[in-house]
């Protein structure tokens, strides 16, 4: 039966249910088999219609059939099961790249159903049956598919790790126990397992709490954006309306000035005009009277020239003999007054802009994190930083992928730039920088100044405008051996700390913090700025003595 069943296809005996090898099979009166609980839980489904048809050819039976139990096909379908006859697998039982494959199968492999932590091997359906059926298997411990059993092999031994020594905090098997672990804490890994299991409680519901507070954490944040978010809506808005209203209003001084003036233009011309007009007339008034009186005096006739004598006589003028101007200046006195007015609104503006641009910068929704206490918390905010050549005074040299600075005694082949220092040996960085960042700068042969600076500090000049720290757009530390001192808006404080030749200097700018420290083996703090920052700031370097450096530290 066995041999002639091999010959048959193996779907003859599927259940075209489950498409798996029947179980209990059973067969209605259409000739068609099937599972037994199969087909039963096919008819309950139909239960409520009344109506039983057969799955396969769709015949209908007026009364659920009784089922019985096929025997011959039953026998047939265990015959088949000793000879290996077995239906085949569908593709998704086969194993893939990503899954645990079965190590007894051949050729292409099955998935596993579980992994035998004594047997140390996995096993699909198939080949786990044993492990059910066989009494030696049945205390095995299986366990989900895993692709790390070797990891329970001592590499040392080739046993099984089943022990685990608390002393180096390891799993260990029975002989290490006994050999190189000997005198050490050593328990069974099932007894580590069950210690280790009761802090697990506690450990879960402190990362539960913690993923609680995160959760509120998150949507308090996303309140805290969208209420920010709101608010710079509101203030864009509301600031264009004001600017709108201003630019408005401008526009009507401006109607206003231009009104007033043609006005005036008018009132004035038509004035000139009409001087001008009688000034005209007693021109020509005149020319009359001269012709008059010139034919008078080539009058021959004495009689007739003193009788006619009286009535040529000349009537005053009811003008001045001159006309007085006032000096020419006209309306050159609006346009004064007019930039005037410009002048005092732009500098409005510019007081105005300073302190929008700080209120802005002050609007803060976190509180200030705690500032780093040691290297490796500054090393979280590491800033790599080169040097700007554009800025460099012409004797500065520039190295090291322009990280370095030295003053030389002869001018370098710089091209002119508006950026450029003048009269200072100083030089920026390209990077500008917010929000925490830190930074180290060595220094060698003393007389270095290491600084931070608004861009827009004056270039050109020797005044103070333009020196790091002697004016309110930059803070500077200078660094000679052990003297140090720190200088902003002129005013210098003298620092006291252990000598090093680097400095380090942190910058949180939103907090408005920047710290200098001496860099050793550990970190001194030197200097601590706490004020408001109204403007990205720029690393900066000034070197004094011919021959001194200064290089701008890669952070590892």
């Amino acid at each position: 039966m066995a041999q002639r069943g091999v010959q048959l296809d193996q779907e003859t005996f599927c259940c075209s249910i489950c498409l798996d090898l029947l179980k209990d099979p059973v067969t209605i009166g259409c000739g068609h088999s099937y599972c037994m609980s199969c087909i039963k839980t096919h008819w309950d489904n139909e239960d409520q219609r009344g109506i039983y048809r057969c799955p396969q050819c769709r015949e209908i039976f007026a009364l659920r059939p009784v089922l019985v139990k096929s025997i011959l096909i039953a026998d047939l379908v265990e015959e088949l099961k000793k000879t290996g006859l077995q239906a085949a697998p569908a593709d998704h039982c086969y194993a893939g790249p990503e899954d645990v494959a079965c190590d007894f199968c051949t050729g292409r492999k099955l998935k596993a159903l579980k992994s035998c932590l004594d047997c140390l091997a996995s096993y699909c359906e198939k080949h786990l049956q044993p492990h059910f059926q066989s009494p030696p298997f049945k205390k095995h411990k299986l366990v989900e598919p895993s692709e790390k059993l070797q990891e329970n092999i001592c590499s040392r031994h080739d046993e099984v790790k089943k022990m685990f020594c608390r002393t180096d905090q390891q799993c260990i098997c029975y002989l290490c126990s006994v050999d190189q672990h000997k005198d050490h804490d050593t328990v069974t890994a099932a007894a580590e397992r069950t210690e280790r299991q009761r802090e697990l409680g506690p450990r879960r519901q402190t990362i539960q709490q913690r993923l609680q507070d995160r959760e509120k954490d998150v949507k308090l944040l996303q309140r805290e954006e969208e209420a920010v978010s709101r608010s710079a809506d509101k203030a864009v808005e509301d600031s264009e309306k004001i600017f709108t209203e201003l630019i408005r209003l401008l526009e009507k001084r401006s109607s206003d000035v231009k009104q007033q003036i043609r006005s005036q233009q008018e009132t004035e011309v038509s004035r000139v005009k009409e001087l001008q007009e009688k000034l005209e007339q007693e021109i020509t008034e005149l020319k009359r009277r001269d012709d008059e009186l010139k034919q008078l005096s080539h009058t021959e006739d004495h009689i007739q020239f003193l009788l006619n004598y009286p009535s040529l006589s000349l009537s005053e003028s009811t003008h001045s003999s001159s006309i007085r101007i006032r000096p020419l200046r006209n309306f050159e006195d609006v346009t004064a007054a007019v930039s005037q007015v410009r002048g005092r609104l732009q500098d409005i503006l510019s007081e105005t802009e300073t302190k929008i641009l700080q209120i802005v910068s002050q609007v803060d929704v976190l509180l200030p994190q705690p500032e780093p206490k040691t290297r490796d918390d500054f090393f979280k905010y590491p800033q790599e930083i080169t040097l700007d050549p554009n800025t460099a005074y012409k004797r500065l040299l520039l190295s090291e992928g322009n990280r370095k600075v030295t003053l030389m005694s002869e001018e370098q082949f710089y091209p002119d730039h508006p950026d450029r220092f003048i009269d200072w040996p100083q030089v920026l960085s390209r990077e500008s920088l917010t929000g925490r960042c830190y930074w180290e700068v060595e220094v060698e042969r003393g007389g270095v100044s290491v600084a931070v600076t608004y861009k827009n500090i004056n270039r050109a000049g020797r005044s103070d405008k333009c020196r790091f720290g002697f004016n309110d757009k930059s803070w500077r530390l200078y660094c000679d051996g052990n003297i140090y001192k720190f200088c902003h808006n002129i005013f210098q404080t003298p620092v006291s700390g252990p000598p090093s030749s680097r400095v380090g200097v942190y910058l949180d700018h939103s907090a408005g913090v920047l710290s200098f420290y001496s860099v050793s083996d550990t970190m001194t703090l030197l200097h601590r700025v706490q004020t408001t920052f109204t403007q990205p700031l720029y690393a900066a370097v000034e070197v004094y003595n011919y021959g001194s450096t200064a290089e701008l530290c890669k952070l590892k």
